[in-house]
């Protein structure tokens, strides 16, 4: 039976999982590009291989099929109205002699980013680009065995095109490296249940009810101050009245957030203090949790959203193994689907579920989890000489990450129990 309403009205918290080192505040202080949440541009680079080493396979095990789900990489807003509604204010100040020196040197800034933008709302930037390709490279360095000879690889988008270009930079990337490998591409809309979040009434009635949209409203009104920003800008405080600050202020943090994954010297990231960028974060990580995390706010129920997703993993592995060659299976989607799926699947912590929204930062940062290119790679071994267990090692943005099972070795786990135990976890919640 799948939980109720009533489930999740009860529901009570799990334990928080292990603090950090340093306070989220304290890591946006060090850099605020952490606080773009969702539109931090993908922080690896090349040298991850040698930041990030893998812990070696027990010996006689290879990589021999590789099943991946991955975001599209950095982009455009997707609403014009983010770059345009900070604009009109600033040119109408700007007309009426009110702009500070400050608030001009914006509006020259919002303007530029504004002209960029049109035309071109949500497509993938050329950043975006090269960090698939990138992906796509060290993958193929990690694990030359799998993209090996003639190997098929089955890739699969959703129709956005920037999530086809991001599809198409990584295998593009991949047949440079090996050009007999067996690409197949596609973009059908037989796949949308799979790579986007489908809409099922239960979940839905619960991510909608109004209480958690007077939540976050609450969370916003107490922790987000516009005055000192408007300061800032405007020279005559009777012009602030004429203005929707609070927006203002979170339309100008968007546009400030994304241009990181522009190839642009323009910044807008120090109009903001390190306060004010840690708030605006932390109102925009509470905003992604509850609809798409293991919140008891929600039941637990949000994490389902990926259950088709996790199932297609699961079957096209099942069919990958049997054919026994090498292959990988690589789909591309989006953000609403990343963040239950690492919640589905109990990624080290990302499972956990926090209830109190004044401490969600503690133990919960989305900048860790699914900035721009975020990708999961699960890696498969066979033991070379065909008598051992299959193992597998999972990746979250190319690093080792925890499965909520005991390991046979280091990272490593059987995939038997791992199937048995995703398996019977979607059974048991009825999807």
């Amino acid at each position: 039976m799948k939980k109720t309403i009533l489930a999740f009205v009860l529901g009570l918290s799990l334990p928080f999982a292990p603090a950090s080192a340093q306070t989220a505040l304290e890591e946006i202080e060090a850099d605020r590009l952490l606080s773009a949440h969702n539109y931090r541009a993908y922080p690896v680079a090349d040298t991850a291989m040698q930041a990030y080493p893998l812990t070696p396979a027990p010996e006689g095990y290879e990589p021999f099929y590789i099943s991946t789900f991955m975001r599209h990489g950095s982009r455009y807003l997707t609403d014009m109205d983010d770059y345009l509604m900070p604009l009109r204010v600033l040119r109408r100040a700007d007309s009426l002699a009110v702009l500070t020196p400050r608030g001009q040197e914006v509006l020259a800034v919002v303007d530029s980013m504004a002209r960029m933008a049109r035309g071109r709302i949500g497509e993938l930037t050329p950043l975006g680009a090269r960090q698939h390709r990138g992906i796509a490279r060290r993958m193929f360095a990690r694990f030359p065995q799998v993209f090996s000879g003639d190997a098929q690889v089955d890739a699969r988008s959703t129709q956005v095109v920037r999530v086809l270009l991001s599809m198409t930079a990584e295998c593009l990337q991949l047949q440079a490296l090996n050009p007999a490998l067996r690409i197949g591409n596609s973009a059908s809309e037989r796949d949308l249940a799979v790579l986007t979040p489908p809409s099922s009434r239960e979940i839905d009635s619960i991510s909608s009810l109004p209480f958690l949209g007077e939540m976050q409203r609450d969370f916003q009104s107490r922790h987000l101050h516009p005055s000192r920003l408007m300061g800032v800008l405007f020279a005559d405080p009777s012009f602030v009245f004429t203005v929707d600050s609070l927006r203002l202020m979170r339309k100008l943090f968007s546009v400030a957030a994304i241009m990181q994954s522009h190839d642009t010297d323009l910044e807008l990231l120090s109009l903001f203090t390190a306060q004010e960028c840690y708030d605006l974060w932390r109102c925009n990580n509470l905003a992604w949790y509850l609809p798409y995390c293991n919140s008891p706010l929600t039941g637990g129920l949000m994490p389902f959203r990926a259950a088709d997703l996790l199932r297609d993993i699961l079957d096209c592995a099942s069919h990958a193994l049997t054919a026994g060659e090498p292959a990988a299976h690589l789909r591309f989607g989006h953000d609403g689907n990343f963040l239950p799926l690492a919640a589905l699947l109990e990624l080290d912590d990302w499972g956990r579920s926090h209830a109190d929204p004044e401490t969600l930062d503690a133990d919960w940062r989305g900048y860790n989890l699914f900035p721009m290119a975020c990708n999961l790679q699960l890696v498969f071994y066979r033991d070379t000489l065909g008598h051992g267990d299959i193992l597998l090692k999972v990746l979250l943005n190319e690093r080792e990450a925890r499965l909520p099972l005991t390991a046979v070795y280091g990272t490593y786990y059987r995939w038997k129990e791992v199937e048995a135990y995703y398996r019977a976890k979607l059974d048991a919640a009825g999807y």
